[in-house]
């Protein structure tokens, strides 16, 4: 794939129509603590002669795929996308890390990327008495879950509070329980194209059987798999902040005072990539008594968590301050109380640095649907 006499590779990735103005690295939120450097990255890619350059380069594995230097790109190029090709040459030859392997396995083994077997896929909607889709069993709207939102017990609160709120707000929802299946996208940014395009088609032949024609999620990085990486007519994919901020628009259920001061973190996936910035403000904004303030970092210029891209089966290597930290330190400095996020990942990882930087005391890490069940 990168040999140098291969111009269907620069042709792909359009190599040379890069000027090396470095607004790539510049925005990039691994720059400062992992070896990765996109810029030198683009211009190196020009004089790969073969894949041996590569194989033990570990900081094509720091990407997270914000796509921060793609939009940043004046040339409108897309070095993300790059990284995420050149991943795909290292994995067709077997050089990746041994947990990204494990990863894969799992995500073709059992329909997720954690390692849990499928069989215990909805045991966190035990005693809710959701639906089921079936031929028999029909919804309006396809909650669909998430791998991380499914298994994960700290991110099952936030499906179990989704419930909540779908409910408040009347909607007709249901799940598909054990026969979900990992929405593919984490893992055709990790490089397996092949198992993303087996994923993918599984869940369409699936959505397409029972007759689903919109779908609701909890993770904006299924949203964006969904919406953009999909082949789907007349299928619409929704983030469920969309869902929830139009249900507030029209009625607001959520009339319980909640006197505190609350920030929001901007996924990735969800604002950068897909636009998706005002929704979340306006459910916490529509919570009375709430006080809100916004990072100066916030909606485009949203620092990444750094938690996508496969990064959550990647072993960190940081060599400075993680982003999810300088999140943190910044939230405390302006005095929110609570760190609202709307993304499985994120919620992950900015817990994880409210611990690192010994501030569980200060700040409240929440995703909006925690938030609004305290408010019911």
């Amino acid at each position: 794939m990168l040999m140098v006499e291969n111009d269907s590779f620069y042709e792909k990735y359009e190599l040379f129509g890069c000027i090396q103005c470095g607004k790539c690295t510049g925005g990039c939120p691994v720059s400062l603590n992992s070896p990765l450097n996109i810029r030198r990255l683009m211009q190196e890619a020009l004089v790969l002669d073969d894949l041996e350059s590569i194989y033990q380069r570990d900081d094509l594995w720091a990407c997270t795929a914000c796509k921060t230097c793609t939009i940043r790109c004046p040339r409108e190029l897309r070095p993300s996308d790059l990284i995420i090709g050149m991943r795909t040459a290292l994995i067709e030859e077997g050089h990746i890390p041994k947990t990204v392997i494990e990863a894969l396995e799992s995500a073709y083994k059992y329909g997720n990327p954690w390692g849990a077997v499928k069989n215990k896929r909805s045991e966190w909607a035990q005693g809710l008495d959701l639906k089921v889709l079936s031929e028999e069993c029909h919804a309006e709207h396809l909650y669909f879950v998430c791998c991380t939102a499914a298994y994960d017990t700290r991110v099952q609160n936030v499906a179990r509070s989704m419930v909540t709120c779908f409910r408040q707000v009347g909607l007709d929802f249901a799940i598909l329980g054990n026969d979900e299946t990992c929405c593919g996208s984490e893992i055709r940014r990790m490089g397996e194209e092949g198992l993303f395009e087996m994923l993918m088609e599984q869940n369409a032949e699936s959505f397409k059987a029972l007759n689903v024609r919109s779908i609701v999620t909890t993770s904006p990085h299924c949203y964006n798999a969904m919406k953009n990486d999909y082949a789907q007519d007349g299928l619409v994919v929704r983030h469920y902040t969309q869902v929830i901020a139009e249900a507030i628009e029209k009625h607001n259920p959520f009339s319980k005072e909640m006197k505190r001061v609350i920030t929001y973190h901007d996924p990735c996936f969800l604002g950068k990539q897909n636009g998706v910035f005002d929704e979340p403000r306006e459910i916490l904004k529509s919570i009375p008594g709430v006080t809100f303030i916004d990072f100066d970092r916030s909606r485009e210029k949203s620092l990444c968590c750094e938690g996508g891209g496969g990064r959550m089966w990647v072993e960190a290597s940081d060599q400075g301050p993680r982003s999810a930290e300088i999140r943190i330190r910044d939230a405390v400095e302006m005095g929110a109380e609570i760190l609202a996020t709307a993304c499985p990942f994120c919620l992950l990882t900015l817990e994880d640095a409210v611990k690192t930087t010994g501030n569980e005391e200060k700040l409240k890490i929440l995703d909006i649907a925690e938030i609004l069940v305290e408010a019911l």
